[in-house]
């Protein structure tokens, strides 16, 4: 008798052991491979280590469900974070309807997306005062402070508004959350002296100001995740305009076209 398939019984389990044996060995690589990216960069999350491994092993690697379920059983999975809150929207200030829904970029100083990260330090916690450039993905303003206080955050504005020059700023959007810092009197009357349109999140959902939480991740997963903690603020500082300036004008951007945020902006600006 044949048996399964033109294989005797004996023969086909035999196979099929080799295959369960053979898939044993590849998810042995897999959670290995999850090990070593997690000892470079131990934040990084499920989805991106799928991706980042998929890509290098795209031919016979496993589905994203199986993925999570192998980490998951291998205890790789990410605790959830206890969210710390930068800002507070719990405030009497005026409040204002989000603009940016469905925009399309197609130049620089047309969208300017705003936002606050906290920094750990050995003698406490910093903020990260943030503007960047929606199309460029430059950071044109920043101040890292070991206050939220709105003086703080109006100098980052500051900053970006003579980053921008002799380039017309009188039509940018900026785009933040609805933390007081930004809809305090001093802020909101500085955004009005340059004639910016307002707007900013409603849903309170990290894709609302997607672009600006980008940049917050990529500063910590490429840098900090990687580094050993600052000692205080000035530490910090120090290590910050280090990791901006390599952000601005040396780190490609696959949404710039593998240029670099000056690179994207200069191009623009020999353009015009």
């Amino acid at each position: 008798m044949s048996g399964l398939f033109g294989k005797t019984r004996v023969g086909y389990y035999s196979v099929s052991l080799e295959k369960m044996q053979q898939c044993e060995l590849h998810q042995k690589d897999i959670v290995n491979i999850v090990k070593g990216i997690r000892g470079i960069a131990p934040g990084i999350g499920a989805y991106k280590l799928f991706l980042m491994i998929k890509d290098a092993h795209s031919d016979k690697f496993i589905g994203r469900d199986k993925f999570y379920n192998l980490i998951n059983r291998n205890h790789l999975m990410l605790k959830p974070e206890r969210r710390r809150h930068t800002t507070n929207s719990n405030h009497n200030y005026r409040k204002y309807k989000n603009l940016i829904k469905g925009i399309v970029l197609s130049r620089p100083n047309q969208l300017w997306v705003a936002d606050i990260t906290y920094i750990d330090t050995d003698n406490g916690v910093c903020y990260l005062h943030l503007i960047t450039d929606a199309f460029t993905h430059e950071i044109i303003g920043y101040t890292l402070s070991d206050s939220l206080i709105a003086e703080n955050t109006l100098s980052a504005l500051n900053q970006a508004i003579v980053q921008a020059g002799n380039m017309d700023s009188n039509h940018v959007i900026h785009h933040s959350d609805r933390g007081s810092q930004y809809c305090c009197n001093a802020y909101i009357e500085r955004l009005n002296s340059i004639h910016a349109s307002i707007s900013m999140t409603e849903d309170y959902k990290p894709t609302d100001n997607a672009i600006a939480e980008r940049v917050n991740g990529i500063i910590k997963q490429e840098w900090l995740y990687r580094m050993k903690r600052p000692k205080d603020l000035k530490h910090a500082q120090k290590i910050m305009a280090d990791i901006i300036s390599f952000y601005n004008n040396r780190r490609p951007h696959m949404s710039n076209g593998m240029l670099t945020p000056v690179q994207m902006r200069l191009k623009f600006e020999n353009v015009k």
